[in-house]
């Protein structure tokens, strides 16, 4: 189906002005379509849909609570639902492969994979699969390696939790509550940690593998939470040309100068720092060295982020925008998304500013999301 988005404020070409937007055959056209239908947009903003480059709240829906987990086709088409409700028409999903079992391990790997496979041609949004692959994680590599072969993982990120796992698993709280994830006995969970860390000379060459393929594939690379420039420097090396959660400043500072996307989470901005205590990021994003924020733990949070940084006074919301939206969509190599113009891929959020809410979403042209009393909206 056909649509007009008619008498809104649209963002276009770095600007909110008022116009229209035309929907057709999927794609952002150049006019309205006879026939189309009518969506009244007045008094609302009419924005490129949010493009979330590493979003893990899935996990949640999968299991809510340690230990107590729901089938995987069932979480994720809630958490497709939930995705649109907040505006995001992209979401890449990320899920950890991890050495541990139970939530991200192998078997949840391989079940996350189908119900996502399983969900893409009724969820709407677009679901893609963003592998956070742990290093030390060795026995996984050859399935990961034909996993992205036959093109079912559309981002690579290096991850290397075990040295803080192992380091925390001293304490006894800290180890019963990771098995408890993991679905073990805290003492088989520490064997698997040791045994994780053992392989650690193994490591560069694993890695070396991963980044060729990913280059010979053209998927994009990641890394994660880098410490150190010099850090960041060995994973440019390889090809990450994506500086994700980096740890200082100084990280961040290195990646820009490379002209490098740097990525921080939304909750950050909405929460006012890192949960983690780590670097703050909205003044790095008024500075330029935070060019992408992703929703992380909190889908919401990405819309709410770019109206908390137009409410700072430094960037206006078509520049705070572009960081859930056009940035996050080229880091991605997604050149199809991320603005509103012609021959783009019709996503779409219409949003009400004065409630920083989403009120439709439109993904590939369609309407695959409406707030409740919405539909009077529509002629």
């Amino acid at each position: 189906m056909d649509w007009t988005i008619a008498a809104g404020t649209v963002l276009r070409d770095g600007a909110l002005a008022p116009g229209e937007v035309a929907l057709a055959g999927g794609v952002i056209a150049a006019a309205p379509r006879a026939g189309a239908r009518r969506f009244d947009a007045g008094g609302l903003l009419v924005m490129p849909g949010l493009v979330d480059l590493h979003g893990d709240a899935h996990e949640r829906q999968a299991q809510p609570r340690p230990g107590i987990g729901f089938p995987a086709a069932l979480g994720m088409r809630d958490s497709a639902a939930q995705m649109l409700a907040a505006g995001i028409t992209t979401a890449c999903l990320g899920v950890t492969l991890s050495w541990e079992p139970g939530l991200r391990g192998i078997e949840a790997w391989r079940a996350t994979l189908a119900a996502v496979e399983a969900a893409r041609p009724r969820a709407g949004c677009d679901l893609r699969i963003h592998c956070r692959f742990e290093a030390d994680n060795l026995d996984a590599l050859e399935e990961l390696l034909a996993d992205m072969a036959a093109g079912r993982v559309q981002l690579l990120a290096f991850n290397d939790h075990t040295p803080g796992i192992v380091r925390r698993i001293a304490d006894p709280a800290k180890a019963a509550a990771y098995a408890a994830r993991a679905g073990v006995p805290a003492a088989e969970f520490i064997a698997l940690a040791q045994r994780a860390a053992a392989m650690r000379p193994d490591v560069p060459a694993a890695r070396a593998r991963l980044a060729a393929a990913a280059r010979s594939l053209s998927i994009p690379m990641l890394s994660h939470d880098d410490a150190t420039p010099a850090m960041r420097a060995e994973f440019r090396a390889l090809g990450a040309a994506v500086c994700e959660f980096p740890m200082s400043e100084a990280v961040a500072e290195a990646a820009r100068a490379e002209g490098e996307a740097v990525v921080m989470g939304a909750p950050n901005v909405v929460r006012g720092g890192s949960h983690m205590g780590w670097a703050s990021a909205a003044p790095l994003a008024e500075r330029g060295l935070v060019t992408v924020l992703a929703s992380d733990y909190y889908w919401p949070a990405m819309l709410e982020a770019a109206f908390v940084l137009a409410s700072r006074g430094v960037l206006d919301l078509a520049a705070a925008w572009a960081l859930v939206s056009a940035n996050p969509a080229a880091a991605a190599g997604l050149a199809d998304r991320g603005r509103i113009a012609p021959g783009l891929r019709g996503d779409v959020v219409v949003v009400d500013a004065e409630r920083r809410a989403p009120v439709a979403a439109f993904a590939a042209g369609d309407l695959a999301w409406l707030a409740p009393g919405a539909a009077a909206r529509i002629g």
